[in-house]
C-alpha cells in the first residue's frame, strides 16, 4: 500500500514541473496549422484588398487620362493657330487617350 500513495505523491509533486511540457508539447502540435494559415493569408487577396487595389488602379488611369486631355487641349489650340508639330502631337494624344479608354473596358 505504500508504493501506490508514493507514486501518487510522487505524481502530484511532479505536475507543476510538466505543465510547461504540455504547453511546449501542445505549442509543437498546433505549429504547423498556425503556419499553414499564414501562408494562405500571404498568398490569397482578400476582397477589400482586391477593391484597394482597383480603386488604385482606376484613380492613376483618371490622372493620366486628365493629363492627356490638358495637354490635348493645348495642343489642340496651338495647332489651330498654324503649328504643324502642334497638330501632330494633339492627334497622338488623342490616340494616347483613346487607348486607354478602351484599357478601362
Amino acid at each position: 500500500m505504500k508504493r501506490p500513495v508514493l507514486l501518487l505523491l510522487a505524481a502530484l509533486l511532479a505536475a507543476p514541473m510538466l505543465s510547461g511540457c504540455v504547453r511546449t508539447a501542445a505549442s509543437i502540435v498546433t505549429a504547423p496549422v498556425r503556419v499553414a494559415g499564414k501562408a494562405v493569408d500571404w498568398t490569397t487577396t482578400s476582397q477589400s484588398e482586391a477593391d484597394e487595389k482597383r480603386g488604385r488602379a482606376l484613380r492613376k488611369r483618371d490622372e493620366e487620362l486628365g493629363k492627356l486631355n490638358r495637354s490635348y487641349e493645348k495642343n489642340l489650340r496651338d495647332c489651330q493657330r498654324g503649328s504643324d508639330a502642334a497638330c501632330d502631337r494633339a492627334r497622338n494624344d488623342y490616340a494616347a487617350m483613346q487607348d486607354l479608354r478602351e484599357k478601362a473596358i
